[in-house]
């Protein structure tokens, strides 16, 4: 699969670290950061390379060269006039397989790409976008998907949004199938955001891939800086999925948000104190930060599946607000005892995932490759540790003593 690499931009907002280079050249320990995009492209086999560069193109070309000495085959597209991010796609259109991976050179990532690629390849979309949360969801583009993964909306950082939404950010690596590129845009300099992947959206043709491994811009000195300590400390490369991760799984219901038994309105949703402080925490260390909670209110037909997202997409934005973000979120819908007025027959069953049974957290282990034996089960019931013993986790309770903070602290 051919991979097409952006490294054509200015990087203005970054000129007090290095003026006098392209921002892919941009040291990371030691090397250009571009460098460290290949090396990971190449260890995982993806090794024909298109490189499209303008300002100051020539120093990536002279240091790159044909990438013999880095162990792939380069070609490069020199942009003689700005052509925006993507029109030199349509300049290289004849040389692009038919699915081809479209990367930016001025970001720090580990991914494991033939994860990502298996992903497009099952869907057989047009489009798959690399999603993931982040720290600052009010101010980036959102990406808004139905239950299929399919792609509704994409909501730039200009556009309206809803007041409660899902923390899921476009991370800037794509899978294309170069049929996107069969149209006519008459406009120069072509946007790949606005021209070509937002129309998509809602046409069933587009999918989001959902990941919590390292994608990181370094668009201000501000995140550079963060992401050279980051590599430093080995948090970059242990976050790819290859890799076992780590995981502190959260109940939901009086761990995170203010207890009122069966909670139905979402207005009764609200966090308890410190608990953003705590799960940023848990991001900062690199532990996954997931919940896995029982919602018998939706085979108890109390609560929809469309208004249980709507309450979690409010738990997201209240975190996000404070720069915190989950992971992942499992609920198990099933209730076993049936005899309820509006109950939904199908969903009164004995399953797997109910807590305390560890079928959330075994579910958790198999999408993000976790180690459960170092891993942690938190919540305030004893269906809660119980799953954390039966899934093999470590276990601690909350308590009125213990908040969720406390035990952060007390564990990481």
């Amino acid at each position: 699969m051919k991979v097409v690499i952006m490294a054509g931009g200015k990087g203005t907002r970054i000129t007090s670290v290095a003026s006098d280079i392209p921002k892919p050249m941009i040291l990371i320990e030691g090397k250009p950061v571009l460098e460290h995009e290949i090396e990971c492209l190449r260890k995982q086999g993806f090794t024909d390379l298109i490189l499209t560069v303008s300002h100051l193109g020539n120093i990536i070309m002279d240091y790159f060269g044909d990438g013999c000495k880095f162990g792939v085959h380069i070609e490069y597209y020199f942009e003689k006039e700005p052509l925006g991010n993507a029109g030199a796609l349509f300049k290289i259109k004849d040389q692009l397989s038919d699915d081809f991976l479209l990367l930016n050179a001025d970001a720090m990532f580990d991914v494991d790409f033939n994860r990502f690629v298996a992903y497009h390849k099952q869907h057989q979309g047009l489009v798959t976008l690399f999603t993931h949360p982040n720290s600052h969801p009010y101010d980036s583009g959102l990406i808004i998907s139905n239950a299929s993964c399919q792609v509704e909306q994409w909501l730039a950082k200009e556009d309206a949004r809803p007041t409660y939404y899902k923390n899921r950010v476009n991370a800037g690596l794509h899978v294309i199938n170069k049929e996107v590129l069969n149209q006519t845009i008459h406009t120069q300099k072509i946007d790949l955001d606005r021209q070509l992947l937002k129309p998509l959206a809602g046409t069933g043709k587009m999918y989001c891939y959902d990941s919590p491994e390292y994608v990181k811009d370094m668009g201000t000195p501000e995140r550079y800086y963060a992401v050279c300590d980051d590599f430093k400390d080995g948090r970059v490369q242990a976050k790819n999925l290859s890799q076992k991760q780590k995981a502190i799984f959260l109940d939901r219901d009086g761990t995170i948000n203010k207890y009122v038994g069966f909670l139905r309105d979402i207005d009764q949703f609200e966090l308890l104190p410190n608990v953003s402080n705590a799960i940023k925490k848990i991001n900062d260390s690199g532990y996954l930060a997931i919940v896995v909670t029982n919602q018998p209110v939706i085979a108890r037909g109390e609560v929809t599946r469309l208004e249980l997202n709507k309450i979690h997409n409010k738990m997201e934005t209240l975190l996000g607000q404070d720069g915190a973000y989950l992971d992942g979120i499992y609920y198990c819908p099933h209730h076993p005892h049936k005899g309820y007025e509006g109950e939904i027959v199908e969903l009164k069953i004995d399953c797997d995932c109910r807590k305390p049974k560890p079928g959330m957290l075994i579910q958790a282990s198999t999408d993000f490759n976790i180690d459960l034996s170092q891993s942690w089960m938190i919540g305030d019931s004893d269906n809660d540790i119980l799953a954390g013993e039966n899934a093999g986790c470590k276990t601690a309770r909350v308590t009125e003593e213990e908040s969720l903070y406390d035990i952060i602290e007390r564990i990481l």
